[in-house]
């Protein structure tokens, strides 16, 4: 017995060894591909959205970077070109359909036929349905689900033109389970994934295999959506168990050469996407007892604010946002 162990001990150390850097070099090979690739990414002054446009610059990609805020635009297209890449800004309201127009022309023009097209905006909401002001949510419904369904009709018409194309837009977990306090959020992010899901069946019936929609569900992550959010739920902006914005980034990335339908990101995601298709009930009910407990009991108290719904807010420019130390100091600090 040990003399089998000791032979086949080494051998499978070093099967796992070879399958490490195997695994090492597809990766090196895939993002290799990458350079001199076109993106367009909405939403790239923070979060999710600019982390992407950094990790595509450092792989040495041409980005169409475009939101509302075009400082923070212009100082990220700097960091992209200092790293190797090459990036152009483009200032828009993701809601405006003829700004989409005019960023699919100026992608075109400045650097040819465009690899993938990012949808990231989006704003979040919180707090009692009937308390939410109906203009607010009406707001939130034009930049959360018809930006998205206009920026994805500009992107497949260029594709279809172009003949192939990879459009990601970003879901979340509420896509799958309606979460209480997030109604509204909760309705365009179940929109988004419709989308995503019946396109795909439109272009595979019409012969237009080359041109893919790829839906990503997050789960609670820490970024500048928080400070951002339309919130009027009297505390915080606060979820448990956050992920870092990097587990979401990587996942992007992946998703450009695998392509997949849907992408729950991490543990937690794919946890609950299983779970409540085997118990939606149950599971509803658990994510509105997280929700009402960490957003309604536990929060300090903060005023109504609109957030960025209508105006870009020039605060929370990072791509992690500090909000887990955050709600860590609220709960020490009570």
């Amino acid at each position: 017995m040990r003399n089998i162990t000791r032979v086949a001990l080494p051998i499978a150390i070093g099967a796992i060894v070879a399958g490490l850097v195997l695994r090492r070099i597809q990766r090196n090979l895939r993002t290799q591909s990458l350079r001199g690739k076109t993106f367009v990414i909405i939403g790239a002054s923070s979060g999710f959205g600019k982390g992407i446009a950094l990790r595509l610059g450092e792989y040495g990609a041409n980005i169409v970077l475009a939101a509302r805020r075009t400082e923070l635009l212009d100082d990220i297209a700097v960091k992209i070109q200092h790293s190797g890449g090459r990036a152009t800004s483009f200032t828009l309201d993701i809601s405006d359909k003829d700004e989409l127009e005019r960023l699919a022309e100026f992608a075109k023009n400045s650097y040819g036929n465009v690899d993938a097209w990012i949808n990231n905006s989006g704003v979040f909401m919180v707090g009692k349905f009937w308390e939410i002001p109906i203009d607010e949510q009406d707001r939130l419904i034009d930049v959360n689900l018809k930006g998205i369904l206009y920026a994805t009709h500009t992107a497949v018409k260029l594709f279809i033109d172009q003949g192939y194309g990879t459009i990601i837009n970003m879901g979340s977990i509420d896509s799958e389970i309606p979460t209480a306090y997030n109604s509204a959020y909760s309705a365009t992010k179940a929109g988004v994934r419709s989308i995503g899901q019946s396109l795909n069946q439109e272009l595979r019936l019409n012969g237009l295999n080359k041109i893919k929609v790829v839906t990503i569900h997050p789960w609670a992550v820490d970024t500048p959506l928080w400070q951002h959010a339309a919130n009027y739920s009297g505390g915080t902006p606060r979820m448990a168990a956050m992920d870092p914005p990097r587990k979401v980034v990587d996942t992007v990335i992946k998703s450009l050469f695998t392509r997949p339908k849907e992408v729950p990101v991490g543990y937690k995601a794919k946890t609950f996407f299983h779970f409540h298709r085997l118990f939606p009930h149950t599971s509803e009910r658990m994510t509105a007892n997280i929700v009402h407990k960490y957003q309604f009991q536990d929060a300090p108290p903060a005023d109504d604010t609109s957030g960025t719904l209508n105006e870009p807010m020039y605060a929370g420019t990072g791509i992690d946002d500090g909000v887990r130390q955050r709600i860590r100091w609220e709960d020490n600090n009570q």
